[in-house]
């Protein structure tokens, strides 16, 4: 119905519990996931994970016979100075998530970028050198339990906002050890081009988030924005990229109600960029189309 490197991730119904929008997502055709863990955007994964937790979550996700990517989760401010006690409790959520990962056999464990402010915790050097270096023992612990880490970066709402800070984060991290989650609406909300994106940094891209933008907006439907998403995926063909795209709908232009047919409309219109990025010989005219519908 769709094409098969698009996915659904579950934060576009995060209005509904986990059961029902694994429902919601099978239903409208999609056979892979991104699962949202994310406290406060999508708690279809409880924050205060237990064993107990883990397994009801993997349960529910297995049951549904949905394929997972990628967990999209939250450990708290990589860029925070830690007690002994706040470090302990930070790596036992790290090894919950990691378990959930594993158990429903997620490739990567996606984190973020920082704390949800611009401003550094100290300063802007400091800060990134302890994101890099949570990045890493992240990446250590992931690797024993089966499970890569990725970093979805820029991220318009956390430090690293926009491509050059992403570049400066990006720059302490070994490339070997962590992915790059690639979002077409942190790009473009933060003034950036996902066609210098992909030149950039394309040979660390190992997923791709979908949502449309203006500049200062990520929560926009595709079709409602100022994503070229033609040119992106041209330029990620271009570059060899054989990685999902994950229909990432955490929109505010259209109501719940709406949302199942916004997704399917969505997954259509990107499944036939990707057909014609793939299809259409290099140096073509760009597709110029916005509109999902």
């Amino acid at each position: 119905m769709f094409h098969p490197r698009v996915v659904c991730s579950s934060i576009s119904f995060r209005h509904q519990d986990l059961p029902t929008a694994l429902r919601t997502v099978q239903g409208l055709g999609f056979t892979e996931l991104d699962l949202g863990a994310l406290p406060g955007v999508c708690n279809h994964v409880p924050f205060v994970l237990d064993t107990q937790a883990v397994d009801e979550v993997a349960s529910e996700v297995l049951r549904s016979g949905l394929r997972v990517r990628s967990v999209n989760g939250d450990i708290g401010d990589l860029n925070a100075r830690l007690t002994p006690v706040e470090r302990t409790a930070r790596t036992k959520h790290l090894d919950m998530l990691l378990a959930l990962a594993s158990a429903i056999g997620a490739a990567a464990l996606v984190l973020p970028c920082g704390a949800p402010s611009h401003d550094p915790l100290v300063s802007f050097d400091e800060d990134l050198d302890l994101i890099a270096a949570a990045l890493g023992e992240a990446a250590d612990r992931a690797a024993a339990a089966g499970v890569e880490i990725w970093v979805e970066a820029p991220h318009f709402f956390r430090l690293c906002w926009d491509i050059d800070r992403a570049r400066h984060l990006l720059d302490r991290v070994p490339q070997e050890s962590v992915g790059l989650v690639m979002d077409f609406s942190h790009i473009v909300a933060s003034g950036g081009d996902p066609v210098e994106f992909v030149r950039l940094f394309s040979d660390r891209i190992r997923h791709v988030h979908l949502r449309d933008a203006v500049p200062g907006n990520i929560n926009l439907s595709i079709g409602n924005g100022q994503v070229d998403f033609a040119a992106g995926f041209r330029a990620l063909s271009d570059a060899g990229y054989q990685g999902r795209f994950a229909l990432e709908l955490e929109t505010r232009d259209v109501t719940d109600d709406q949302r199942p047919d916004a997704t399917a409309a969505a997954a259509r219109f990107i499944s036939r960029l990707l057909s014609d990025s793939t299809s259409t010989p290099h140096g073509s005219p760009a597709l110029s189309a916005h509109h999902p519908n």
